[in-house]
């Protein structure tokens, strides 16, 4: 029997001081303290904020999904 899966996402924002793979890694973490069966996400905004003309913080919006059913 073939197997098939539900999902469900959310949508989340990561940030750090140092790198936009930092702040997916940071929005990741937190997402895997409370969700369980995370299996992709997509980054769908990047965007910065800027302190003395320098980035301050780098900012990712991601859709991270999990499975919520399947075999």
């Amino acid at each position: 029997m073939p197997s098939h899966h539900t999902y469900k996402k959310i949508e989340v924002v990561g940030s750090s001081p140092t790198s936009i793979e930092d702040a997916i890694d940071n929005a990741l973490a937190e997402c895997a303290k409370t969700l369980h069966n995370m299996d992709w996400f997509e980054v769908t905004e990047t965007r910065g904020h800027i302190e003395n003309g320098k980035v301050g913080h780098y900012q990712v919006t991601l859709k991270v999904g999990f499975r919520i059913t399947g075999s």
